[in-house]
């Protein structure tokens, strides 16, 4: 079975040199998942940068899903701030090459 695309950022494309790309999982909360799933997310202007040795996305917005159990944990937040999940090798490879004059780190798409 191939990996099904749910978003693309074709925008970051266009906007940028695309110098090496990395597959990387996200931290989900909640109903992220089912929205994820449902195609309830948007890339446009969502980047990652370095904190305290991990990469953290910040803007990828996942919208609420219409079906999920509500009070079962903090308030949905669209927006937040999401933790990549790399090896350390990968991670560490990646922070070295931000400190590059120019470097940004944007995600290509959500699969």
């Amino acid at each position: 079975m191939g990996r099904r695309v749910i978003a693309s950022n074709r925008r970051a494309r266009h906007d940028y040199t695309i110098l090496r790309t990395y597959e990387a999982g996200i931290v989900l909360i909640g109903n992220e998942v089912k929205s994820l799933r449902a195609g309830h997310v948007s890339l446009a202007g969502a980047f990652a940068e370095e904190n305290d040795g991990e990469l953290m996305l910040h803007g990828l917005h996942i919208s609420d899903h219409a079906y999920g159990r509500h009070g079962t944990g903090a308030l949905h937040q669209p927006r937040r701030t999401r933790k990549l999940l790399l090896h350390r090798s990968e991670i560490d490879r990646i922070i070295g090459k931000l400190d590059d004059a120019g470097v940004t780190l944007v995600p290509l798409t959500a699969g």
